[in-house]
């Protein structure tokens, strides 16, 4: 019996490894989500054409930023301000502020799973860390943008998400539609950038507001 348990805890010590080697290897290459995976396992439909970040319409990844984690340029994986505001907001009985950070939702994307739990968040925070650490702020956002859910019938990734909903690649977004997918990105089961309502069109209007005070230089020149 006591062998069978350090066995059994040196294989969950080991998987519990596994993602920081991983991060080590996505340094380069085009890594798939683990929903994209199980996706694939259990037979469901999964688009995806990776774009590499310098190919994106430049204002898509600001307006990624502006909507989904402002101070994506100057954290270290994790906005502890986001943190204690989402804590807060739960204490209060609102749960709808997650208080994720882009470099959050890549380590979840890349290798936890989606819905909410303590585990979860256990686990993600130090990989978030650890990601920051590991890789560029441009190769973390090229990896959200590849491995996000863009659309509502298994449409991975920025390129198979702009090309659903106005049939055209992510090159060649233009600000408003850059917006419209940002403002979907949360839920693009409920909300459409193909179909926008006005409450979607109102939001995409504030996002490119704010995306034009984004200045993605300071994500290059961040000491590490």
């Amino acid at each position: 019996m006591r062998r069978v348990i350090r066995w059994l805890v040196l294989v969950v010590m080991l998987l519990l490894a596994l993602p920081y080697g991983l991060t080590l290897a996505y340094r380069t290459g085009h890594p798939a989500s683990t929903l994209m995976l199980w996706r694939q396992l259990t037979g469901a439909p999964v688009t995806r054409q990776w774009i590499d970040f310098k190919d994106i319409a430049p204002i898509l990844p600001r307006t990624v930023i502006a909507s989904e984690d402002a101070k994506f340029c100057s954290h270290h994986g994790i906005d502890w301000d986001a943190v204690r505001d989402a804590v807060a907001d739960a204490e209060d009985g609102d749960a709808g502020r997650g208080g994720s950070t882009i470099t959050q939702q890549v380590a979840k994307n890349l290798f936890l799973w989606p819905g909410r739990s303590y585990v979860r968040k256990a686990l993600e925070f130090p990989l978030a860390l650890w990601i920051d650490l590991i890789l560029p702020k441009q190769r973390v956002l090229e990896l959200y943008l590849n491995i996000a859910e863009w659309g509502p019938g298994g449409q991975f990734g920025v390129n198979a998400g702009a090309g659903y909903a106005f049939g055209r690649s992510a090159a060649n977004l233009s600000g408003r539609e850059a917006a419209l997918l940002a403002a979907m990105l949360p839920n693009p089961y409920r909300r459409s950038a193909r179909k926008p309502g006005p409450g979607m069109r109102r939001l995409a209007g504030t996002y490119m507001a704010r995306a034009a005070a984004v200045d993605l230089s300071g994500c290059g020149s961040r000491k590490r």
